[in-house]
């Protein structure tokens, strides 16, 4: 076995997975193109916007790409590349691009509603608004995170800074030539080359800060975090096919061109596997000790299962869906895409020995980059302008990552604070008691309630705006920054993202459940996942129980969310059983 035969092994298996377990759950989910999308039907050029599949591809794939991918599966070579291996084929293709399709396909069957509506619909309003809090605080933590990681790529590397303005200007000159009737692929070809033209000037005129205005290193750190957060701010409340859309969209030729270069160059340099298949199901790395189980399952997020994409799919991809076909592309093509990337990733450090690894695992982004610049270098380009290059493009998905979880972020808040399904269905519908029991309600409750009710409007219209919402996501990013409290409590998120993957299998084993459907696909993955979060979040517990309070009572809060929308769904399930019966 070697690097090569493992690559080519994976790309069969993924392209395989494509296009009959894929195709299956689009048939299971009865995919049909005659219906329209919320995109078509609610298309106000800000939000709902119809969008080519190709464009939407890349900003979805760029969205819930980042470093995950990469990260994720080289420090799970702690445990041995072949248990990473097996939950990346297994998750990828039986969970995640299932849990991704399934939460993007009801979103667009549900006027793209994110999937905190759809529980609402399956459970109750209550835990829609509990599932909401839990994604919006969430949120803010990968604000937080990745606008650090950000920051501190563009102090430590200032070429990155370079080409990420670069992008950010480009990004609108792009939207603008589309929207005066240029063709996707003639822009295409004009900008795609100015983006690696980008890259190259980047690397020979970094934006250093600190040599041009004399700031100490936290100095240009906390300007860097500010013009971050003014980004995000614009990108968040600005239409999304302006900057958001086609900034990821040329940003992901930057990923393509470095997974095509990276099988290239793995074919041409045919690593030899030097790294040790299984390690045990304990490893202790001299500060800490790992469990396989339940560690595996929490490392490896994406390129596995990650429920962050469920929040990507329902929250922004959806309202851009213009035909029902491209939701097996976009939603399960995307993870699959993924699940190459996180194969690269193991194939980048399993070359090395052991001891090697042990040392490469400290910085995972430096270790990709070193490993896949070193089998690009086989194909007689520059070692060194190859490992920027990887660089580069892994910090453009950074900073993906963090733009289009402030927009998520504001769309939760909104949700939060928007009507409940029933009330909602009740206004569409013009149902007049809604009227009546409101008109109702003000006679009872008298003039000092119904002024306070005036107020408690007031302050709900105010906080759902777009503005606000993103306005607020942002300060308490920042606070969290700031304070350090993103720095500790970032341990809880691994196991806190796959419960929230475990929370979305749920409604969706659910709604198939309730249409007599093949249920098991998404049950089987919902015992995993829960399981495997709950471990975890226990496990955190017990280890700071005496050291970290925040973490504790973090850790205790999620489990106690999830086994209330559990016990809340066995409630349905039942419930069900019986009128069938």
């Amino acid at each position: 076995m070697n690097g090569l035969i493992l690559l080519v092994c994976a790309l069969l298996y993924f392209a395989l997975g494509y296009k009959f377990y894929g195709g299956f759950i689009a048939r299971l989910f009865k995919v049909d193109n005659s219906i329209p999308t919320p995109a078509v039907v609610n298309q106000d050029g800000v939000d709902y916007v119809p969008t080519h599949p190709g464009v939407l591809f890349g900003h979805h794939f760029a969205s819930i790409a980042g470093a995950g991918p990469i990260i994720g599966p080289i420090v799970a070579c702690q445990f041995g590349w072949l248990p990473a291996l097996l939950w990346i084929f297994i998750g990828c293709v039986f969970i995640g691009a299932m849990h991704d399709f399934a939460a993007l396909f009801l979103s667009v069957r549900n006027n793209g509603r994110s999937i905190g509506y759809i529980i609402e619909k399956i459970m109750s309003i209550w835990g829609r608004q509990l599932f909401l809090f839990f994604c919006w605080a969430c949120l803010i933590l990968v604000v937080a995170v990745f606008g650090t990681l950000v920051a501190n790529t563009f102090v430590s590397n200032p070429a990155v800074a370079t080409a990420s303005i670069i992008f950010i200007l480009m990004a609108p000159v792009f939207g603008f030539v589309t929207s005066k009737g240029v063709s996707l692929r003639t822009a295409s070809i004009i900008f795609v080359p100015l983006v690696f033209v980008s890259v190259y000037v980047a690397y020979k005129f970094p934006l250093d800060l600190g040599a041009l205005f004399g700031l100490e290193k936290e100095g240009v750190r906390n300007v860097w975090l500010a013009f971050l957060g003014i980004y995000a701010l614009v990108a968040s409340v600005c239409p999304v096919q302006w900057l958001l859309q086609p900034r990821d969209y040329l940003s992901s030729y930057l990923l393509y061109a470095m997974i095509i270069l990276g099988v290239l160059g793995i074919v041409v340099y045919n690593p030899s596997i030097e790294m040790s298949d299984f390690t045990g199901f304990v490893v202790d790395n001299g500060t800490s000790r790992s469990s396989l189980f339940p560690d595996l399952f929490i490392l490896i997020a994406c390129g596995a299962c990650s429920g962050f994409h469920s929040l990507v799919s329902s929250g922004t991809t959806s309202k851009q869906i213009r035909a029902e076909k491209d939701i097996q592309l976009i939603g399960y093509g995307g993870m699959i895409v993924e699940g190459v990337l996180g194969v690269m990733s193991l194939i980048a450090v399993i070359w090395l020995s052991d001891v090697s690894f042990a040392e490469a695992v400290k910085n995972p982004v430096t270790a990709f980059s070193s490993g896949i610049g070193t089998f690009v270098g086989a194909l007689g380009l520059p070692v060194e302008l190859c490992t920027v290059f990887i660089s580069l493009s892994i910090s453009a998905f950074m900073l993906t990552s963090l733009d289009t979880a402030t927009r998520l972020g504001r769309f939760v808040w909104q949700e939060l604070f928007s009507p409940s399904y029933t009330r909602q269905q009740n206004k569409e519908n013009g149902n007049d008691n809604v009227k009546i029991d409101y008109v109702a309600s003000r006679r009872k409750h008298g003039p000092v309630m119904n002024a306070v009710l005036g107020v408690l409007r007031v302050v709900r219209k105010f906080s759902a705006n777009a503005f606000v919402a993103s306005l607020l996501v942002l300060l308490l990013a920042g606070l969290m920054v700031f304070s350090g409290s993103a720095t500790a409590i970032w341990p809880v998120f691994g196991a806190s993202n796959q419960l929230l993957a475990s929370l979305t299998l749920l409604a969706v084993t659910i709604y198939l459940f309730a249409r007599k459907s093949h249920y098991l696909v998404a049950l089987i993955p919902t015992v995993l996942m829960i399981v495997m979060s709950i471990w975890g979040l226990v496990e955190i517990a017990c280890k700071y129980f005496s050291t970290n309070a925040v973490l504790t009572v973090s850790s205790i809060f999620l489990i106690f969310m999830a086994l209330m929308l559990v016990l809340l769904s066995l409630t349905i399930v039942i419930r069900t059983i019986r009128y069938r019966v």
